[in-house]
């Protein structure tokens, strides 16, 4: 039985890797708590060529996607890992540079469906310095979100852009999601 709709969003992840003359290695997932909203927009636009009078070709064109994701907090970690700020092992404190590079990154989460929960992997991500605001406490204290936009792109390995589990997934392989960013498991013969 299929899912028929998704709602929720929830357990996301980031793993950070390395490409070694083509060999990605991710490390080890670590959770980004406080999770409230992930879009993403398509990359790449439709290619049309009109011929004799009428669409004659047309093909759509993946450059993987735009995305936000809206989260309660940018845990210190991950600025580290992935959007290259420096933490000071004297003073404590986290400087971002004009000169820091980010790190890419495999992005894991879920949302929730009226069957089981989809989890999902975008395999090649990088983001963006996140918008940095905030505002006065009224009669209310009303929590404020940080927004991470980030760019997930094709691997140059095999081109996997993202992964998503299905209703009908073994368990084997939807319960060990987040231990460890999945890839399938070639078969030597």
């Amino acid at each position: 039985m299929s899912n028929k709709v998704n709602f929720g969003l929830k357990n996301v992840y980031y793993s950070t890797f390395t490409n070694v003359a083509g060999v990605i290695t991710y490390g080890t997932p670590v959770r980004i708590p406080g999770a409230v909203e992930l879009g993403l927009e398509p990359r790449g636009d439709m290619t049309e060529f009109y011929a004799d009078d009428m669409l004659y070709y047309s093909a759509s064109n993946n450059q993987g996607y735009d995305g936000t994701l809206t989260i309660a907090n940018i845990p210190e970690k991950f600025a580290i890992d992935c959007l290259g700020e420096e933490k000071d092992e004297d003073d404590e404190v986290i400087t971002e540079k004009t000169t820091q590079k980010g790190s890419p990154f495999a992005l894991m989460f879920e949302f929730d469906g009226d069957v089981k929960a989809t989890r999902h992997v975008l395999y090649n991500c990088t983001a963006n310095r996140p918008t940095v605001t905030g505002s006065t406490k009224t009669n209310t204290a009303e929590p404020q979100t940080n927004e991470l936009t980030f760019v997930a792109s094709g691997r140059e390995t095999d081109s996997a852009v993202k992964t998503k589990t299905t209703t009908s997934t073994p368990a084997g392989i939807y319960d060990a999601w987040y231990t460890a960013v999945y890839e399938k498991e070639v078969s030597g013969g």
